[in-house]
Order: C-alpha cells, then sequence, then structure tokens
C-alpha cells in the first residue's frame, strides 16, 4: 500500500484494499476520495475520460467463496455484473484499458514466462475470464510485484473470425523496490472510439494466440482450467540390425528412485498402421532417431537422399491431435533439423496433409540454399495452388494449428525455414502429392519425374545404409542423444 500524503500534485485513482489488514483505508466500497487528487475508484466499475477512454477496473483478490464478500476481494457477481454492464452495449468491441489487482490465471499460455511467477497459484480465474470478455486493448495488473510484460496476444481466432485488435497485459512491480525492476509504464494511447477499424485490427509481428480461448476458437475456459497432470510417456524398444541410438532410459530398480506410475496407452488405430513405431508393419531399418514422444525416420521413396518424417510413436492423426509435450518435442525436432539441414547448406521445408491419412506424417525437405531462396519456395507453393484452385492461405508465424482448425478437419500447410506458414482447409478433394509437386518442380529442387514416391523406392538393403550414413551424420544434432 501506498502512503497517502495530505494531496496529489494531478489528479490519481487508485485500486483498492487487496488484504484484510488495508481494507480499513478504503471506507466506502463504492469508490470515493481519499485525500486532494486522490480517488479511489471502488471494488468494480467503468470509467470513462472526456476523450472516450474507456477504463474498466476491479480491485482485490478473488474471494474463496464465503458471505458476505470481504471488503478486499471480489466475488463472481462482480465479475458478471461488471461485463454485463459493458457487453449489453451495442456495438462493443472491447476497453482501451483494464486494471485490475490480482493476475489473470494462464496469462502466460502461448506467450512469454514471467519466471517465478506461478499464476495457477496465484492468478484469478475470474480476472481471465474478465479479461476475455472486455478485451482490453492494455490489462495492467500489480499484486505480485515483478515487473512482466507479456506478447500481445489477438482477440479473434485466425480464418474463422473478422480480425480484432489485440491485448497487451502488463505487469508492474513495487515502487521504489530495490531489484529496480520497472513500476512504472509511460504511454500514449487513443481511444478505440476514435481509430480507424484498420488502423485498430493491426497485428504486431510477435502476436500470439489467446491465453484464455480454447484450442479451435472454443469460448473463454481460463477459469476452469485444470492442473495440468504430467504422464509417464509409453517406451518402446526395437532389436534394429542397425540400432538409432536413443535417450538413455533409467532402470527400472535403483536406489532412491520414485515408484513409476503405469503409463498411459497411445490411442489405437482403426486399422493396420505403417506409422505407429509398436506396429509390426513399421519398417524399421528406415527409423533414425527415437525420442520421448516421437521418431524420425527417413521417408520411404523420398524426394531427396536427406528427406525425413517426424511421427509421433504412438498413434496420432494429425498435428492438431497431439499432446503439449508431443507438440514441443516436434518443435525441438524441427529446430535440430533446421540446424543439421543449415551447417550443410541448405533450408528446411516442411509440410503436412491431414488428408487420406491416420497418421501424422511431418514430411521435412531440404532444399539447397543455391536452389532458390524462402521466397521462391513460397511463391511456388502459392502460384501452384492458384493453378490448382487451391485457396492457400498465409497465417501468422506465432498461430497455432489447434486455434485454427478442430481435430478431424482435413487440410494442409506447409512451414517455411523462416518460420511463415501457408495453411489450407481441404473440403473436398485434395492432389495427394501436392507437396511433393511443389518441391519437385522446376522452380524449385528440378526433379519433376520424383513428385511421386512410389515411382522413388529402394530396396530395403539401400534403404538401411542410407539410413545409416542419415544416423550417423545427424548424431551430432540428435535431441534423443542427450541423457
Amino acid at each position: 500500500m501506498v502512503a497517502l500524503s495530505p494531496s496529489a500534485p494531478i489528479q490519481t485513482y487508485v485500486l483498492g484494499a487487496n488484504n484484510s489488514e488495508t481494507a480499513q483505508c478504503f471506507p466506502d466500497a463504492s469508490g470515493c476520495e481519499l485525500a486532494e487528487n486522490i480517488t479511489y475508484l471502488g471494488r468494480k466499475g467503468v470509467f470513462s475520460g472526456a476523450s472516450g477512454l474507456q477504463i474498466a477496473y476491479l480491485s482485490g483478490t478473488e474471494s474463496t467463496g464465503g458471505e458476505p464478500t470481504p471488503a478486499h476481494c471480489f466475488s463472481t457477481k462482480d465479475v458478471t455484473d461488471l461485463k454485463t454492464s459493458l457487453l449489453s452495449a451495442s456495438k462493443f468491441k472491447g476497453v482501451d484499458i483494464l486494471l485490475t489487482s490480482s493476475w489473470p490465471k494462464g496469462v502466460e499460455i502461448f506467450g512469454n514466462s514471467p519466471g517465478d511467477i506461478d499464476t495457477k497459484k496465484c492468478g484469478s480465474g475470474l480476472v481471465s475470464l474478465l479479461a476475455a470478455s472486455l478485451k482490453p486493448r492494455y490489462h495492467f495488473a500489480a499484486l505480485q510485484k515483478v515487473y512482466y510484460e507479456r506478447l500481445p496476444y489477438r482477440n479473434h481466432t485466425v480464418l474463422q473470425e473478422a480480425a480484432q485488435h489485440v491485448s497487451r497485459f502488463i505487469a508492474l512491480a513495487g515502487v521504489g523496490n530495490s531489484d529496480k525492476r520497472k513500476y512504472l509504464y509511460a504511454f500514449s494511447i487513443l481511444p478505440m472510439s476514435s481509430m480507424e477499424p484498420a488502423e485498430l485490427v493491426k497485428q504486431p509481428q510477435d502476436v500470439t494466440e489467446n491465453p484464455y480461448r480454447r484450442p479451435g476458437g472454443g469460448k473463454s475456459c481460463a477459469h476452469l482450467l485444470p492442473d495440468e497432470k504430467e504422464e509417464p510417456a509409453p517406451q518402446f524398444f526395437f532389436d534394429l540390425s542397425s540400432k538409432p541410438k536413443g535417450r538413455k532410459r533409467r532402470s527400472e530398480g535403483g536406489e532412491g528412485q520414485q515408484p513409476k506410475r503405469a503409463p498411459s496407452k497411445p490411442p489405437l488405430p482403426t486399422a493396420a498402421c505403417w506409422f505407429c513405431l509398436a506396429s509390426p508393419e513399421v519398417e524399421k531399418h528406415l527409423v533414425v532417431s527415437i525420442g520421448t514422444h516421437c521418431y524420425l525416420a527417413l521417408a520411404k521413396g523420398g524426394l531427396t537422399p536427406d528427406h525425413v518424417l517426424i511421427l509421433p510413436i504412438g498413434h496420432c492423426q494429425s498435428m492438431v491431435d497431439l499432446a503439449s509435450e508431443v507438440v514441443e518435442e516436434v518443435e525441438q525436432y524441427k529446430s535440430a533439423l533446421k540446424r543439421f539441414f543449415g551447417a550443410r547448406g541448405k533450408r528446411f521445408v516442411a509440410f503436412e496433409r491431414n488428408y487420406r491419412s491416420q497418421h501424422l506424417q511431418l514430411q521435412v525437405v531440404p532444399v539447397p540454399l543455391n536452389c532458390c531462396t524462402t521466397e521462391d519456395i513460397k511463391e511456388a507453393f502459392i502460384v501452384q495452388a492458384e493453378e490448382q484452385r487451391i485457396e492457400l492461405l498465409e497465417i501468422p508465424e506465432h498461430s497455432a494449428l489447434k486455434q485454427i482448425v478442430q481435430p478431424g478437419t482435413p487440410y494442409f500447410y506447409v512451414e517455411l525455414d523462416n518460420g511463415e506458414k501457408l495453411f489450407h482447409r481441404i473440403r473436398k478433394s485434395f492432389p495427394l502429392q501436392f507437396g511433393r509437386e511443389v518441391l519437385a518442380s522446376e522452380a524449385i529442387l528440378a526433379m519433376p519425374g520424383r513428385a511421386d514416391w512410389r515411382s522413388c523406392q529402394a530396396g530395403q538393403e539401400e534403404e538401411a545404409t542410407a539410413a545409416q550414413d542419415f544416423r550417423q551424420a545427424f548424431e551430432p544434432f540428435d535431441l534423443a542423444q542427450e541423457d
């Protein structure tokens, strides 16, 4: 709490108490003047400036449910009343500023880390719900007394909703803190009501998905976010003639080890699957790396000798179906391959076709730097898509596919080495070799005769040798070699 002087040189507005000890300093829960030029806004409400700037505010911490609500807390009813007062207005787009004492729960999801702050423990789900509904352009909180500026996040679902303004969450440190962390934030802002729509909805390059929305564009759910429970991944071991070295596994026994929980089984395919690693159908001589959740294999009939697939060990149909820990390992393999190909003068191109396939195959094809630029590859995909009347749309770099499509939705997407992504939602039919056809074209690899994998197959002995060569070359970059 800030010690109050008899007056302030400029008009100053403050939020209220966050604990029972300081509640007595705020005699009227609906707001009052504490001193000359110092006004307590109250437990909740909306302040509108002469310029049209709209500021919503919510004081205190989330109530644990007792009645009546303590003076230093807010209740579900407080949040509902504040939401209703704003959302009932016609053409409501959002508020310019939201002030809360408490941090929102889950605000760091999809964004940068807030350091030691665990919002699952100290954040408020009701504040998350409020922020999701009011869509503030700026949201300030200071209860944790640390500085944190989250990457901006969008308030719409890409390709499903009209573009809306972005939101920024900023937490400020305690005034005069010994670590000299930022406790003031100076900025200029035009009221939303006076801005041109095109200017208002501009998306910065570092924008992320909304931390308070369900994947696929569902309703806000931050106040219901469960604590994540980590399950150990199932492990697979194979007696291969040329074994790809994997992570060192812990022994079953051992002094001081915690007893292991039974691993959850991966989803089962509806029919024999050629890509589930536990399946007898898998051509294991092509496997070059086995991680905890994913594995890497040379593509059968590859477009180039180092054309590889990133595949989940368990049965998953597409990137949209993957659990968060599997997505994380996919990203690690992608990063390793980018470094590996980069060291050999090649650029990384990845694509996925979730159509007429039952197991995720993320195809990764290296393209020599002297063949073309990243922009050339992007243009080749767009031009050939237009020729075949395929609507190939560019999606923001930080977009997650789970925010764009629901599980089970057919789609094709390609990712370039600079992070740019192109996406097509498949509605009727789609050329099965489209990704290969573009990369094999004269504009890129100039090998159109290799567009169809069936015309590029080699014998098993030749494939095994190629896999062994790749495995040895990739070893310094292989995340599965890490202890």
